[in-house]
């Protein structure tokens, strides 16, 4: 995940770099008339079919695939990879150390087209959504230093997020680690009155028990 990287190592101009990263985020193949349509929404069609070829014919050969109208990228992407990783954290398996890697990243970071947006968002809120399971699920299994690890990386994409926040602040009591999670508990509060004004949710109070009263360091 990531930025964009291609291997092995080949220098891509701006048109190949974009025709690559649209076909990888699709799993099917896709249509020249669309791919056109949507890297180039603002030109004619003839136009748009016409970069189109341009960006086919500066990619490097065997890296896309065309069959008849339709084109697919011919390389592994790891996409899909992370997506089968989330998946199977939301049905609680325990995460290894390089998957919780994987999904502390989000999907192109600095790409802005509209094409691009619309799965950024999703796969950002998967990955958080799967960080999150996963502490929970490996904390509870007695696997704290994952749990903790998958913990922080959930808040650390999503600050404001109260169940990141509240799966960690667990991870910690699960582990005994009360002043990790008292410290957790005000970092949050702290956040979020920053932030947005607002206190805790009660529940997540209530949680933490006597650490969320015990005092971590200089107000």
């Amino acid at each position: 995940m990531g930025r964009l990287g291609v291997s092995p190592l080949v220098s891509l101009t701006l048109p190949a770099r974009r025709i690559l990263v649209f076909l990888a985020l699709h799993s099917d193949s896709v249509s020249r008339g669309v791919a056109a349509g949507e890297l180039w929404p603002d030109q004619p069609e003839a136009h748009a079919r016409a970069n189109l070829r341009r960006a086919l014919w500066q990619s490097p050969p065997g890296w896309v695939l065309s069959s008849a109208d339709d084109l697919m990228i011919d390389a592994v992407v790891d996409l899909p990879v992370a997506r089968g990783i989330a998946v199977r954290a939301l049905d609680g398996s325990a995460l290894t150390l390089a998957e919780i890697e994987l999904l502390s990243v989000d999907l192109l970071p600095g790409w802005h087209e509209e094409w691009v947006v619309s799965a950024q968002e999703t796969f950002h809120l998967l990955r958080v959504q799967a960080l999150e399971a996963a502490c929970l699920s490996m904390a509870t299994a007695g696997q704290h230093a994952l749990a903790t690890q998958a913990g922080m990386a959930a808040l650390t994409a999503e600050p404001l997020r109260e169940s990141a926040a509240a799966a960690l602040i667990r991870a910690h009591l699960l582990e005994g680690n009360r002043y990790a999670a008292a410290r957790r508990f005000h970092d949050f509060c702290r956040v979020l009155h920053s932030e947005l004004g607002v206190a805790p949710n009660a529940a997540l109070v209530a949680a933490l028990g006597d650490a969320a009263t015990r005092p971590t360091g200089p107000a």
